[in-house]
């Protein structure tokens, strides 16, 4: 049986998203990207980083334990190279502090033909994958990993957590051709937390092999989870592994503490990174058979989803399948076990709590 969605008008989900980052002592301005970025996530399916995930990272290890700062102004650090800022974000709110890099890195390759972005003393961003989508969508190639706020993943042959899920994600202005841009995004786990947060709102088993209990045994149990894994053994570790190398060369903390109690003169924050190329500065103009860049694209793309590969799915249809079908319901979709998780944030800030048997339709 399929699972039962409402559809909740996305005014009614970002005025609640605002509402209760404000509540918290986040700006308008911040609350309004916060909410910005719930929305684009619930849009695109990704129930694992909407407001939910978002709202109760921030009261596990932001405003409510010293990890985020409402209101805070990063400061733009001196830099020689032109196409390059680096940032400390003094612990702003990670979504505001993400958007605002990602248009700063777009406003470098539009000079430069790339530009990037690093963020040190960050608030973890959630989805990088919403980042790079909409940059992919204003015709740019865009990429950014993260350091995780927790170390909750197991090295390769290793015993203890030492990594975070620190996920990649990539994005390709693929709209022309495919009708969707392309969005590379992965946690470098077998599945994300979020993920495992969700499977025990749902009741729901994890997969084998995807996490371990207290005693490093192998478990499904979503309510025994102590740490992930890594996917596909060392190439997943390998990846993880970028993430925390990238961010130790910005000036992130050491994963076993980040987020957590500190000694005296260590960083607890995670780090950022951003790069954007515009699809200009990439041109080498020989495009076979007299194709131009996005042509050539397309064209590649048919190839590899032919010779019998038809039904194969490309990164980003899945989200963009999604995004249709919100279109199509006239408003964002929510399990009512997710419903009820956003009553309970109306009910911490001081909203009227969605009376959804009677307000909202659901999904036909």
């Amino acid at each position: 049986m399929s699972e039962k969605f409402y559809i909740v008008p996305a005014e009614r989900h970002n005025q609640l998203v605002r509402e209760a980052y404000q509540h918290r002592g986040y700006s308008e301005d911040e609350a309004a990207q916060a909410a910005r970025f719930s929305d684009l996530a619930a849009e695109h399916g990704i129930r694992t980083h909407n407001a939910i995930k978002a709202l109760h990272l921030d009261h596990l290890f932001g405003s409510a334990a010293g990890g985020c700062t409402p209101g805070a102004e990063i400061v733009v650090k001196d830099s020689r190279f032109a196409a390059s800022q680096i940032w400390d974000a003094n612990k702003k709110l990670g979504q505001a502090t993400a958007y605002a890099a990602v248009d700063k890195a777009i406003e470098l390759a539009d000079q430069y033909g790339i530009g990037q972005v690093s963020v040190d003393n960050a608030f973890h961003y959630l989805w990088g994958g919403g980042y790079v989508m909409e940059a992919a969508k204003r015709g740019y190639i865009a990429y950014t990993n993260c350091t995780a706020a927790l170390a909750e993943v197991v090295p390769f042959m290793g015993k203890f957590p030492t990594l975070g899920t620190n996920p990649h994600s990539w994005g390709f202005p693929t709209t022309d051709a495919i009708g969707f841009p392309i969005v590379i995004d992965w946690a470098t786990s077998v599945i994300a937390m979020g993920r495992v947060q969700q499977f025990q709102r749902e009741g729901t088993q994890l997969p084998l092999n995807a996490a371990v209990d207290k005693d490093g045994q192998p478990t499904t149990d979503p309510n025994a989870v102590n740490a992930l894994m890594p996917f596909g053994a060392h190439k997943g570790y390998g990846l993880s592994l970028i993430n925390e190398i990238v961010g130790a060369f910005i000036g992130g903390s050491l994963p076993t503490i980040r987020s957590r109690q500190a000694p005296e003169g260590e960083k607890r924050t995670p780090a950022f990174y951003f790069q954007v190329i515009h699809p200009e500065a990439m041109s080498g103009g020989a495009f076979a058979m007299g194709r131009n860049q996005s042509e050539n694209v397309k064209a590649v793309i048919d190839d590899i989803l032919g010779h019998g590969n038809e039904n194969c799915l490309l990164p980003g249809q899945l989200e963009a399948k999604w995004a249709d079908r919100v279109k199509k319901a006239g408003g964002l979709l929510f399990s009512e076990a997710e419903v009820k998780a956003f009553n309970e944030i109306a009910v911490e800030c001081g909203a009227t709590p969605w009376d959804y048997i009677n307000e909202f339709k659901v999904e036909a």
